[in-house]
């Protein structure tokens, strides 16, 4: 019995080290492969993992890591195949870049450590309703969003005659309906009205946002991906449209906005780095590891856009070089 007994509680210590992906049992290791999944090709995307792989180069050596590196090409459901063929090729972390890149990582294992990144609020992506700013399982990493009380308060320092706003985003992005949401509730409190317009995809990214030009003195674009990576599209309508767009980041901003409230998606994906060295490193239980926040945030502004508008800059922002 007493033989029996320990060779139980042998089991159960086994088992604990090993829960929820703590990283405890990479700390003896001296070379990791680290699975990335990007959603698209985007600037903003694409300096948020380069950031990432130069933060974790720096911190376990360059010869010591192997990044696989995947895109998505915008399709959401891509993520599940990439994810998935990383937990056969046995990564040591994961690191999920953007919302369905997140989502499709937790669906797809408790076990392995996943750090997102390019995420404006883990609670709404992953479905989360008691929110404490640890998702407390195999999931943390970055956050981007900015202050949206203050991009709100930027439509009306840039057009303080603004009486109706439309928020356009994709119906499928769980953090732009929570940026839309979030938005229209601090417009209500500045007496101004607003309407959400949603696209499903990229064919009706033109004709929705055709139809907000109809309805809003501005539109305010939030961090959306299929919107980022469709700016051009969004371009073509406002500017002949002459409605100004505010958006909520720099990369968007410079295909179709006026101004923008942004964080510096390279710095993020450093924290995210640093982040995965701690955990495959120093032994950094994931589960218990807070998400992070971009520490600076640049008010920037669009010279295309103005010039098109007749829009004059306002002092204190930047130009989107």
């Amino acid at each position: 019995m007493k033989k029996l007994l320990s060779l139980l509680l042998a089991v159960v210590m086994v088992v604990s080290l090993a829960a929820c992906g703590s990283g405890k049992e990479n700390k003896e290791k001296t070379s990791w492969t680290i699975g990335i999944c990007q959603l698209a090709q985007h600037p903003a995307l694409d300096k948020a993992t380069q950031g990432f792989m130069d933060a974790v180069k720096e911190g376990l050596g360059e010869d010591n890591v192997t990044f696989i590196e995947q895109n998505a090409s915008g399709e959401a459901a891509s993520c599940t195949t990439i994810v998935n063929d990383f937990l056969s090729r046995n990564v040591d972390l994961i690191m999920a870049n953007a919302t369905p890149a997140l989502q499709a990582a937790a669906a797809a294992t408790s076990e392995v450590p996943i750090l997102g990144t390019s995420i404006t609020h883990y609670a709404p992506a992953l479905g989360l309703s008691d929110w404490n700013g640890t998702v407390g399982t195999n999931v943390s990493g970055t956050s981007d969003l900015a202050d949206l009380k203050e991009q709100a308060a930027m439509i009306k320092e840039w057009f303080p005659e603004t009486k109706k706003v439309d928020i356009i985003y994709c119906s499928s992005e769980a953090n732009s309906i929570f940026q839309a949401q979030e938005v229209a509730g601090y417009l209500a409190e500045m007496g101004i009205e607003s309407k959400e317009f949603t696209f499903t995809d990229t064919n009706d990214i033109a004709s929705v946002t055709l139809s907000a030009c109809g309805y809003a003195d501005v539109i305010y674009v939030p961090t959306d991906n299929i919107a980022a990576n469709n700016t051009e599209a969004i371009a073509n309508v406002v500017f002949t449209e002459k409605v100004p767009v505010i958006a909520g980041e720099k990369d968007t901003c410079s295909g179709c906005g006026v101004a923008s409230l942004s964080i510096d998606y390279y710095d993020l994906g450093v924290a995210t780095g640093k982040m995965a060295v701690k955990i495959l490193k120093e032994g950094a239980n994931v589960s218990e590891m807070p998400i992070e926040y971009a520490a600076n945030l640049t008010k920037y502004y669009n010279k295309n856009a103005c010039d098109i508008l007749g829009i004059t800059p306002l002092e204190g922002y930047l130009v989107i070089e």
